[in-house]
């Protein structure tokens, strides 16, 4: 078999964690390959979204800023340019309805620019299929493409591929949801509107102050976050324009559920998703809304390929009920029109990688900080089912009353550690993106979380490749590794 070359680090997946551990692994002096299957990097940013995360989620619920690195060096880049919303001010930053959004083209485009700035290899249009291993150890990947079938051999493989593909058929153990028990939390598809009459949206607002706060979805609302949102009410109401507080960062999503309820109760709406939608600027201070919860596939296995096909369809059935319902029912949607549509399903669901630490909800509520922390994230997690739904009618969140959510304690953050990072059974390859090791309880698709943990995941396997180490055994010191994310702008202390 031909032999592509060979590489200090080989980045298997390009999407958004991948793309930050490519460019990080490079910057720390690695040669670096990136694979991806299609021609476009950025995954669920602006291939299978963007969702609400692009960007939010930046700081905790005490307003500190918890993620910072390669999320914020985009994003500033992208400000600058004219693509992204500046971040909110100080006395808006919060963990729930804080938001600094960016244009998900433009920070497609930026990455391949990046990419070329840091010296990084594409292998485009290929698709990893096998590993190639010495006894337990993986020493490269086996891909197909147009050209052929051919071997990329690395000192470390990164796993990026989201659904673990390749660290499953090196040997590394995992788990799944068990579908008999509780609902997979369904994959979505994301489109864009535009031609929005946003002053009869605020117009709606204001006679239906209700609808603007949103449901807590079986969250139990502190005081302080009600004070919170008493806050942000009475802001709304003074305001001109509901786009006004989507530019300042402090609004990130509008749900409809009254107008939903009606759609569905007249016909006009499936019943697996909602009418409300999140927003993203455009080129002069455009906004547009995502619509990101309105088409979803009930109990779909996204590691089943014969599932995710027909789930392909299902979503794009949904996709033109949703249209014409948003245009029916929603105030200034009269005259709106369909303009993008992602290219595939976001996939929230699937393969659990279970690594040298597995967290559990138990470190979430304790705001567990670990030695070897390499990020931090501050996102609830869920038990007795999962975030969103497809199974409750006029609501594409989970409103199982049984479900039990798991706050950050202290209204701060928990650590990531560098262990859940490292597979169980296999050397050679480190986890980064949705694989991370996280018991079924957390929420896997955070955008800014899966960057800096592919940014971690790029340090640290350029470093094991300079010293000819393995990830595991670089578990035993990652003083260097924390050393260098923190001058690449990352946040691991400092905060709750």
């Amino acid at each position: 078999m031909e032999t592509y070359g060979k590489y200090d680090v080989v980045v298997v997946g390009g999407g958004v964690s991948g793309c930050a551990a490519a460019i990080a692994a490079a910057r720390t002096g690695a040669k670096t390959i990136l694979i991806e299957t299609l021609g476009i990097l950025g995954g669920m940013l602006n291939v299978s979204g963007p969702p609400g995360w692009a960007f939010s989620h930046l700081w905790n619920e005490r307003g500190e800023q918890i993620i910072a690195g390669f999320v914020e060096e985009t994003h500033h880049r992208l400000e600058k340019e004219g693509h992204a919303l500046p971040y909110p001010k100080p006395e808006d930053r919060n963990f729930n309805n804080a938001y600094s959004f960016v244009d998900p083209d433009w920070w497609g485009l930026l990455i391949f620019e990046m990419m070329r700035e840091n010296n990084v290899e594409l292998l485009m249009h290929s698709m990893a299929v096998e590993p190639v291993k010495k006894g337990n150890k993986v020493t490269g990947v086996i891909v197909e493409n147009t050209s052929g079938r051919m071997a990329v051999m690395g000192k470390v493989i990164i796993e990026a591929t989201g659904e673990g593909d390749i660290a499953v058929r090196s040997g590394g153990p995992f788990t799944k949801v068990d579908r008999t028990k509780e609902e997979i939390d369904p994959p979505s598809i994301t489109f864009h509107m535009d031609g929005v009459d946003w002053d009869k949206v605020t117009a709606y607002m204001k006679a239906n102050p209700d609808q603007y706060l949103g449901d807590a979805y079986g969250m139990t609302i502190t005081p302080e976050q009600e004070a919170l949102r008493k806050k942000r009410l009475d802001r709304f109401m003074k305001c001109k324009c509901i786009t006004d507080l989507v530019k300042e960062g402090a609004l990130g999503t509008i749900d409809f559920k009254a107008l939903t309820q009606k759609a569905l109760a007249a016909g006009d709406l499936h019943p697996y998703g909602d009418l409300g939608f999140f927003f993203t600027p455009r080129d002069g201070g455009h906004i547009q809304p995502i619509f990101q919860h309105s088409a979803q596939v009930k109990d779909c296995d996204a590691t089943n390929v014969k599932e995710l096909s027909a789930g392909e369809m299902e979503a794009r059935r949904q996709v033109v009920i949703a249209l014409n319902a948003a245009k029916k029912y929603l105030p200034g949607f009269e005259n709106a029109y369909f303009t993008r549509l992602t290219s595939c399903m976001r996939t929230r669901e699937g393969r659990h990688m279970i690594g040298d630490y597995q967290l559990t909800s138990d470190d979430v509520e304790a705001a567990r900080k670990f030695p070897d922390v390499i990020a931090k994230c501050g996102m609830p997690t869920s038990t007795g089912g999962p975030f969103h739904s497809a199974a409750h009618p006029g609501s594409a969140m989970n409103i199982d009353p049984n479900r039990v959510f798991h706050r950050v304690g202290d209204n701060g953050s928990f650590d990531v550690p560098y262990r859940a990072m490292i597979p169980k059974k296999v050397e050679g390859m480190i986890l980064t993106g949705k694989l991370v090791s996280v018991t079924e309880d957390f929420k896997r698709d955070l955008l800014p979380d899966n960057i800096a943990w592919g940014q971690a995941a790029g340090i640290a396997a350029a470093l094991c490749a300079k010293k000819g180490i393995t990830p595991r055994e670089m578990e035993k010191d990652v003083k260097e590794l924390q050393s260098i994310l923190v001058k690449q702008g990352a946040i691991l202390s400092g905060v709750h």
